[in-house]
């Protein structure tokens, strides 16, 4: 079969871009954004454990679990998933700018993304298949996918209205949610508990399990609406150049940051004070402020991401006065994280999948929320050493070199 194509043969190529000339903000973000998505992973991983209503944590624990737990529900849990999502629609109009300015049509700018979004779907179900049954590669392309096709080239006006319409929507959901919740708490009858393949023993049967709930959430993810207004939002920053540009939008960056994290913290606190049963309402009031904290989550990632613009203007003003500090040093290190992101957040399975699960060597069975969370910040900082190899020999993550590949490959 012939391949046909709009595209004049005398128009420019799409290519892959250049790993050296890249903005400081996103690959910061990044780079510490997968230190956030390793610790709220982690809990998923313990098995043999009963589980409360509030994300993956145990429902009970020593000190040491709680204070682990705290600050995982306050800054972590429902905030870096926005995050992750705004930077990847950040990275999307970065790559169809990118290949447009350079000369290529955008009908064809488009068919690379579509490619690449096919692709992640592809990636993401080898990912669950194989250790995690919470990837959400897959689900960013599916969403990718669909917001492309609706979004792309539309009028910034056109953008607006639907954030500020599924905004709204998500207000007027995490509202009757807490409402019903309130109202049938005590009288709805118990759920089963959703199996953890992790505590599957035969691998077997615990890759069908993780495949099932893969494709399960994928949906989810769209539906539940933070996802794919995070991602709108980021086509509309990235239109302004915010993070390549953080000097010249100083006050929309320190605005986000601080009423972002503000209402991320605050709604975090509210949920983290309840896990500690510091209201008295008992375990059953649980699925009352978990709403709302997932509503909060939406503002506290996009917080994040404005924090870490504001810090690339700061590094960016000393690099040439202290290229050598210890401030310049760390950020490099996140960099080369943020940059190989796809292959070191596929990289955390690898290594916590084995370790913990039933199948592997099933420590997932003797850890707690705090000792498991110090495993997670562990291998973290394993993938920041791996990170810093790659970038001093100029390469990319296996991960995005596959991808490119893939993508381009037409």
């Amino acid at each position: 079969m012939t391949h046909t194509s709009n595209q004049p043969s005398d128009a420019p190529q799409a290519r892959p871009t250049s790993m050296i000339k890249r903005s400081i903000a996103p690959d910061l973000a990044r780079g510490f954004m997968l230190l956030l998505i390793a610790v709220a992973n982690a809990p998923a991983f313990l098995w043999g454990v009963d589980v409360g209503d509030i994300g993956y944590h145990p429902a009970e624990g020593i000190l040491a679990d709680r204070v682990a737990q705290t600050i995982a529900i306050v800054a972590i849990d429902a905030r870096v998933y926005p995050m992750f999502a705004f930077l990847f629609g950040y990275g999307i109009i970065q790559l169809y700018r990118r290949q447009t300015d350079a000369g290529v049509l955008p009908q064809r700018a488009r068919q690379l993304l579509r490619r690449r979004h096919l692709w992640m779907i592809a990636f993401g179900l080898v990912h669950a298949v194989l250790l995690w049954y919470g990837d959400v590669v897959g689900a960013y392309g599916l969403a990718g996918l669909l917001l492309v096709w609706i979004f792309l080239d539309r009028k910034p006006t056109t953008v607006k209205v639907w954030v500020i319409l599924l905004t709204a929507l998500l207000a007027v959901v995490t509202l009757v949610t807490m409402l019903s919740a309130t109202f049938l708490s005590g009288a709805a009858p118990e759920a089963d508990p959703i199996p953890n393949p992790n505590a599957e023993p035969q691998p077997i049967a615990a890759a069908i399990l993780r495949t099932v709930l893969w494709a399960s959430y994928l949906p989810v993810t769209l539906a539940g609406l933070v996802v794919p207004i995070s991602i709108l939002i980021a086509f509309l920053v990235a239109q302004h150049r915010a993070l390549e540009q953080p000097a010249q939008h100083v006050r929309l960056l320190r605005w986000s940051a601080a009423v972002g994290i503000t209402i991320g913290w605050g709604t975090g606190l509210i949920l983290a004070l309840q896990n500690l049963d510091v209201w008295g309402l008992g375990r059953e009031a649980d699925l009352i402020f978990s709403p709302l904290h997932s509503f909060g989550g939406l503002f506290g990632g996009l917080g994040y991401v404005a924090l870490f613009g504001l810090i690339a203007m700061r590094l960016e003003r000393t690099q040439n006065t202290r290229p050598d500090g210890a401030a310049q040093k760390a950020a490099g290190a996140l960099q080369a994280v943020g940059k190989r992101s796809l292959s070191f957040y596929l990289a955390q399975s690898v290594f916590f999948a084995p370790l913990m699960s039933a199948w592997g060597i099933g420590l997932g069975a003797h850890l707690s929320s705090w000792s498991i969370a110090v495993v997670a910040v562990g291998i973290w900082l394993i993938t920041v050493a791996l990170a810093a190899v790659l970038e001093k020999r100029r390469r990319r993550g296996p991960a995005e070199w596959a991808l490119r590949r893939l993508m381009y490959a037409a």
